[in-house]
């Protein structure tokens, strides 16, 4: 497990770093869930993963879209918002399902609303917010 403290935005390159190299170690693990309180930081860290991989495009989160797709040179990356779901069926019926099964990299915030139709190896990665203000980060 990598754990990291985390002062500001400048200290997440390293763990945006490390995910990366993490995750290309293991491309067969390709489902990441993002733990963490509302403002806990989770999607500038997926930001930051995603400029290490050589998105182009502005990272933001998908909260009324649910899903926004980047591309790299390695393939897409999908990244999920979950949280206007009230259930996992809900975003089963938008073809969740396919995306997480695809063998692309899916990154996904309040993975907890969906958890019945996460794969079985998905990773988690928790964001703890410290009583100093920073984040404690582990996968």
């Amino acid at each position: 497990m990598n754990s990291f403290i985390v002062h500001d935005t400048e200290g997440l390159r390293p763990v945006a770093e490390a995910f990366v190299r993490q995750f290309r170690e293991n491309p067969e693990r390709s489902v990441f869930a993002f733990h963490g309180d509302m403002g806990a930081g989770k999607t500038t860290l997926i930001a930051e993963i995603c400029r290490i991989l050589g998105v182009e495009d502005d990272v933001a989160s998908p909260s009324f879209s649910l899903i926004n797709e980047y591309l790299t040179d390695s393939g897409p990356v999908f990244h999920f918002d979950f949280y206007r779901l009230k259930s996992a069926a809900e975003a089963a019926d938008i073809g969740t399902e396919d995306y997480l099964y695809s063998g692309a990299l899916c990154l996904l915030e309040w993975p907890q609303r969906v958890e019945e139709i996460l794969p079985d190896d998905t990773a988690e990665v928790n964001i703890e917010i410290l009583s100093d203000g920073s984040r404690r980060i582990t996968f």
